[in-house]
Order: C-alpha cells, then structure tokens, then sequence
C-alpha cells in the first residue's frame, strides 16, 4: 500500500476543508484534501445562500471575494410575511449598515477549487476516505481509496470537514464526546426554478398551511422551499402542485404575484439539529457540518462552518508554524459556545415560522412573536444583528492568518 506524508490531511472539500487548505496554505503549511465526491458534483450542489457580513469581508481579505463581490447579491433588509401581510426587517438600518450576500455554497467552492488548483494545491476528488488511525499520537494516519488503489496520508493533523455523514466523528475515542441532538417534526421540499425572483429580498412566510422561503441564487434563478412532512414523498408534487402550494403561501391583501418557471432542481430536506462536544480530540479536529449541523432557516449552516475554519487555521498556524499550543486547546471550547448561539438563532427562526398541526396554542404563539418582531424597533434589531453577523463571532482578537 503506498504512502504520502503531509503537515495536514483534510477530509472533505465542501467549504470547510477548501477554505482550510486555502488558509493554511497562505502561511506555508502543506495539506492533502480527500473528497470522495468528483469536482463537477461539488461545483454544481446546490446548497446554502446567504453570506455573512464578516464572513464576506474575510473572503475578501483572503483574495476569495472578487467574483463574490461581482456577481453576489447584496441585500440590506428580509421580509417577514404572514397573515397575508408583508413586513421588511431593515437589517443594515439596525445594524450598524451591515449586509449580507446571496451567493451559493457553490459558487464558493468553485472559487475555492479555483484558487487550490492554481496555487498547486494538493485536491484528491474521487478519493474515499476509509479509515483513521492513531488519532491519539502525534502521527495520525488516513486509509483511502483511490481509481480502485488503496493509500494511506500520515499527518500531523487530521481535519474532519467531512460533513454529518462523514468518517471523521466516527474515528473518535468511544465516549470522548457527547452529542446533542433533536429531530424537527417536518422537512423542506427544495426546488431551484429558472425564472426571475419575484422578490428583491428574501421572503420568510409563516402561513398557517405551513412555512414558505422564496430566496434566489442569481437575476435569472430562484430558490424555494415549502414546509411538508418529514416522510412525504417528492414524487407527490408535480411542478403544478408546487407552484400553486407556493402561490397560495405568498398571497398577500395587496395581491403579490410569483411567477414560475421550469424546475431545475428539487429534493426533500429533513430538518435537524446537532452539536457535538468537543470538536477536536488529540490529532482530529473538527470543524462545519462534522462538528454540528443547524435548522437551515436562520441561514447559519455554511457561515458557521467558514468561520470554525477561519479559526482553526489561525489555530493550526500557531501549532505547526510557531510550536503554541494554546490556540488550538481553546479552539474547541470557543467554537462550540459559538454553535450553541447560532443553534439558538436558528430554532428561533424555525419554530417561529413552522406551524404544527393541531397545536393551537404554539400557532397562536408564533403570530403573537411575529407581531413582536415587526412593531418592536428593538426586538427587530435584535433579529437584525444576529442574522446579519452572528456566525462572525471571533474567537481570537488576531485570528487573521
């Protein structure tokens, strides 16, 4: 079985593992990046949206923002919808003329692969991580297959940027970590439609037949997403019976009209929330959808994966570059106390906007929150600036590598 030695091995390259191999790469720290799926599937995923106010200025000062900053969607407020009526929280007005930026996970990862490739960097698509060994020591080692070739990575570090499913939870220590887990009583069906927005911002609607969320990806694509059972079946909704559902969850007194388009996409989502404690255990660290997965209603998920990874590498380079350690020992403890608030934000927004059947007394509540939240300046700003920057939260006051 043939070998390779690097400083970091990470697998996965989703955002997470990218932007890691990208940050350490700029302060000459060597990694090998394992992804078991191909380049033209990442690319072409279609997955989160909104990017993060500090989270786009990193991007930036990284030398990752320019298509970003190009092509993205800058947005200054969301609307909140509900009882037929339209409410926009004016987020940069409430926070300090903070924004956010519709721009896809996949489009970051393309940028990303982007600059791997053209700075030499070491990017194994098609490459199955098996097994991880020694976490524990000071020379871990991954198994992995490759073209039907088993190899093997020895490192310093390995990085678990892997996702929920992935292997890098798995090569824990039998009762190192503790999980915390709930399952939400619904799911999302998802569709990408080539048709214009109908909205300039995006639309969050509590309607008492179930959620809906029109948000967008590009002047020509738009994204939706309607609240269903968690087992329904996607083969149930042809693209008539979604476009209606959505039409009759829009409806407003002064009469919005959406328009459609053909579905290019579509999939069903259930809806979990996760943490694990802690993220990082003798060599293995952990870092995004690995290490905890949020409701995606408070748009969190891939914010709060760039910003554990923006982290870790300051981390890392302290490790690896000048021999302190103590970066690294808090990196755990800070990122998971960071996942908890966004774990916070995120079921607030989810059991705010998600009605349940037959429970009057949680609908009557959501309506009287929702009337809160757009009579109250104060309890908007509060929305406002959690929405806007949460997951930006540093750890380190030099955390820029």
């Amino acid at each position: 079985m043939s070998g390779a030695r690097t400083q970091v091995a990470i697998l996965g390259a989703g955002p997470a593992g990218l932007f890691l191999s990208h940050l350490l790469a700029r302060a000459g720290i060597d990694s090998i990046v394992l992804e078991c799926h191909s380049r033209d599937y990442l690319e072409h995923r279609i997955r989160a949206g909104v990017v993060e106010h500090g989270i786009a200025k990193h991007l930036d000062a990284v030398g990752l923002g320019e298509r970003m900053r190009r092509e993205g969607l800058v947005h200054h407020g969301i609307e909140l919808r509900f009882d037929g009526r339209r409410h926009r929280i004016a987020m940069s007005e409430l926070a300090g003329n903070k924004t956010i930026t519709v721009y896809g996970q996949q489009e970051i990862v393309k940028d990303l692969v982007a600059a791997r490739l053209a700075a030499g960097g070491d990017l194994r698509f098609g490459a199955e991580a098996l097994e991880i060994s020694d976490v524990l020591g000071p020379t871990p080692t991954v198994r992995y297959r490759h073209d039907g070739i088993e190899s093997t990575i020895t490192c310093e570090v390995v990085a678990g940027c892997d996702g929920f499913h992935g292997i890098s939870r798995q090569a824990l220590p039998p009762g190192a970590a503790r999980a915390f887990e709930r399952v939400h009583p619904f799911a999302w069906l998802g569709i990408l439609a080539e048709v214009a927005p109908s909205t300039d911002e995006l639309i969050y609607c509590r309607h008492d037949r179930g959620f809906a969320l029109h948000s967008m990806r590009s002047f020509e694509l738009s994204r939706f997403y309607l609240q269903v059972a968690p087992d329904e079946p996607l083969e149930r909704w042809s693209d008539a019976a979604i476009w209606a559902e959505l039409r009759r969850r829009f409806a407003t007194e002064d009469g919005f009209e959406l328009a459609d388009g053909p579905i290019i996409e579509r999939s069903i989502t259930t809806m979990r929330s996760f943490i694990l404690e802690p993220q990082a255990i003798g060599s293995l660290v952990l870092a995004g959808d690995a290490a905890h997965i949020v409701p995606p209603t408070g748009a969190k998920g891939m914010n709060l994966a760039l910003a554990d990874v923006r982290d870790l590498a300051h981390a890392l380079i302290a490790k690896l570059v000048h021999h302190d350690e103590s970066f690294l020992k808090a990196y755990s403890a800070a990122c998971v106390r960071r996942a908890w608030h966004a774990q916070e934000f995120s079921t607030f927004m989810t059991t705010l906007l998600h009605p349940l059947a037959g429970d009057d007394f949680n609908n009557h509540l959501q309506l009287a929150r929702l009337e809160e939240l757009t009579s109250s300046r104060d309890a908007a700003r509060h929305l406002a600036e959690r929405y806007v920057d949460l997951a930006s939260m540093r750890l380190f006051a030099d955390a820029t590598p």
